[in-house]
């Protein structure tokens, strides 16, 4: 048998031994007080308002629907321009039309644009800073009736959206 001097805290392996529990539990604690301290971006507050809202928008696009509102999207890289028409050829037409064009993952592209009547059609500016997908969301002034659709861009031709 071999005689060991040292007391086992002065030796390399029971320390060597100790030491991947030890990290497991500092790693785990710097994770829960991540997950306490970090927001949770997707989670609302206002849940149950916003479950009630999808009520709501579904009835603003029905309305859309029953008029046969169809809109003529063009959009460039500085403007956008919408060509509006409904079935009924009496109907009258919004004084102004809200507009967003959203990046379907980046909340940071998302744009907002009152469009302004301009002889046949609305137009307004808007900043589009790349290609791809967009969904795209038309509301009158009064908020009655809404479209929804996407486009792809750069689009060289007129989208349709809508039409019932």
């Amino acid at each position: 048998m071999i005689e060991n001097p040292n007391p086992w805290y002065r030796e390399p392996w029971p320390w060597l031994l100790m030491a991947l529990p030890a990290t497991s539990v500092v790693v785990g604690l710097a994770f829960a007080w991540a997950a306490v301290v970090t927001n949770d971006g997707l989670v609302t507050e206002d849940y149950y308002k916003q479950g009630q809202m999808i009520g709501e928008t579904l009835a603003k696009s029905r309305r859309a629907e029953e008029l046969g509102i169809a809109a003529g999207l063009r959009l460039t890289s500085e403007s956008i321009r919408i060509r509006l028409s409904a079935r009924q050829a009496d109907m009258p037409m919004p004084s102004a039309l809200l507009v967003t064009v959203s990046h379907p993952t980046r909340a940071g592209q998302d744009q907002r644009s009152v469009l302004k009547p301009a002889g046949d059609a609305y137009v307004g500016s808007l900043q589009t800073t790349a290609s791809g997908h967009r969904l795209v969301l038309i509301e009158d002034e009064e908020k009655t009736w809404r479209l929804v659709g996407s486009v792809v861009l750069p689009a060289a031709n007129e989208t349709v959206i809508g039409g019932g």
